[in-house]
This record gives C-alpha cells, structure tokens and sequence, in this order.
C-alpha cells in the first residue's frame, strides 16, 4: 500500500513516497515551472509522479494536491490563476503515465484530510481547517472528509468580506479577509517586512508592526466568528506559516473571539500538527483510500 503523494504549490511542488501507516520513506521537492506555462507544469507533475513511482517496488496508487478549482469526481484541473491552467485532465495523464490508480484533491481540502487523518484531527469531530499563508483558505472537514460544496468552492474563507467598502482585493471585492489577514498582505502594510518578522517586533513593543499585526488578529478573528456561527465546528485547526507564530497567534486571537460570540463559547483553537506535510499526507490519504475501495 505503498503510495505516490504530491502537493501542488504556485511556485514548487512536494513529492513522497508514504506507507500505509503515515510513514514518509521518500521526500523531494521540484519546481513547477509555471512561468513557462501551464503545459510545462502539467509535464513536471507527471514525470515527478512517474520518477517517485519508478523508485519503489510495490507502489499502488497516486494522490495529488492542486491549487485552485478542483473537480475531485472527474479528476480536473478546472482552473488555477496561480498555474494559469484551464480544465487539465490531469487525474487521466497520470494514470496513464504510471499505470496506477489516480486521486486528485484540492490542496487546502487534502491538507485538512490529512490533518483529520494523521494530525490535529484525528481525535475526531467535525473541525476547520485555516492554512494561513500568502493568502487565506479554508476546509470544512465532516466525519473525516473535506467538503467540497456543490461546486468545488467550498473554503474560500479568504475572500469573506470582514470590512465592507475596504481595500480592494485581487478577487475584484473590497474588504476581504485576504487583504488584512494573509501573510503577504501583513507583509506590504508594514512595508515589505517579512510576515513571521512582523509578529516578532509585535511582540517586542514596534508600534506599527503592532497595528499590522492587531488588524490582522481582529480581522481573523471576524471571519472565524462568522465561519463558527454557520458551521459550529468542534475546533478549529490553524496551519501554514503564521501559525507557527504560536502563542502570539492563538491566545490572542481566542481572546478576541470571545466578545463576537456572545451567546455561545467559541470552538478550541489548535495548531496543526502536520505543517507542509500536511498536503502530502492528505494526497497519500485519497490514494490509499482508493485502493482500498
């Protein structure tokens, strides 16, 4: 039950090879190539796929994380403005390139499987799973599954408006979560200091990297009042980069929780286990799950 695991990133990609109990016996990163265009993306998924495949006897099956819209039940590539591709069947060029069984996922879906499966949630219960990196998304997981919604664009937390007439936004609203909250939008209000750097002078007194790193609490912590009010999830699982910001994210941002949900408690707020594994964990996840259908 020995798997192929990719996850899919904007600018490079994770590979492994994982066994049935979440052991990772192979790992190795490449770049996507995206800026020679979507074919030439396409190819490097493939051949990285078929390379980690070649290297291991035994291997049953693929999974693979994408970015952007997914259709998991035709294994398409719908549509990514990170990549620049257009319906890619990219489940079917897989398959037939190593013969084997192909799932294909969402990549912020597939890091909250494997965050149910193998990380924060594996204790159970219904959770959110919030990556927050250069930009926002979300994976309402159910009974161990991500929810896909009907049409594949479930989670698009970051573009929640939490300030209504504000900042314009790439999506083309104004006020999104995205435009406070992310880690490339924290960086650009304090004038190109990195994100993680920001929360580090926060910390130590620097006034603007404060306000910076106050909006972005406060924003959050609109968006997450919202998302608890709709779904009533049994927690809520903070990954990607600022959520290694530990104790300068999660206790005050359950503090501000508190006063936006004043007829109820607020959902625990826990830190990922998995951290970039979490993707490539989720993709082995769906292959094994496929085999073993």
């Amino acid at each position: 039950m020995t798997v192929v695991a990719l996850d899919v990133g904007g600018t490079s990609m994770k590979g492994a090879l994982i066994d049935p109990d979440g052991t990772v016996l192979r790992t190795e990163g490449r770049p996507t190539g995206r800026e020679h265009g979507p074919g030439t993306v396409v190819r490097a998924i493939v051949e990285f796929a078929a390379e980690l495949a070649a290297s291991a006897p035994g291997v049953r099956a693929a999974g693979i994380a994408v970015p952007g819209l997914v259709d998991e039940a035709t294994g398409t590539a719908v549509n990514s403005s990170n990549i620049g591709w257009r319906d890619v069947p990219l489940r079917k060029l897989v398959a037939e390139r190593l013969g084997l069984p192909v799932a294909l996922g969402h990549d912020v879906r597939t890091g909250g499987l494997g965050e149910a499966v193998r990380g924060a949630g594996r204790s159970g219960g219904d959770f959110l799973f919030l990556p927050i990196g250069t930009g926002i998304a979300a994976a309402m997981v159910l009974g161990g599954t991500p929810y896909p919604g009907s049409s594949g664009w479930s989670g698009e937390i970051g573009h929640m408006v939490v300030r209504p007439g504000g900042e314009p936004c790439a999506c083309g609203n104004r006020g999104c979560l995205e435009t406070y909250a992310s880690a490339a939008s924290i960086a650009r209000r304090a004038g190109g200091i990195p994100a993680e750097e920001v929360v580090r002078r926060a910390a130590a007194g620097d006034a603007r990297c404060a306000d910076v790193w106050s909006l972005a609490l406060d924003t959050l912590a609109d968006a997450l009042a919202a998302a608890t009010l709709v779904l009533d999830p049994s927690r809520i699982v903070l990954g990607g980069g600022l959520a290694e910001a530990g104790d300068a994210l999660l206790p005050p941002l359950a503090e501000r929780l508190v006063p936006r949900l004043t007829f109820r408690s607020p959902p625990a707020l826990v830190p990922a286990e998995l951290g970039p594994l979490a993707g490539m964990h989720g993709a082995a996840v769906m292959a094994q799950r496929l085999v073993a259908s």
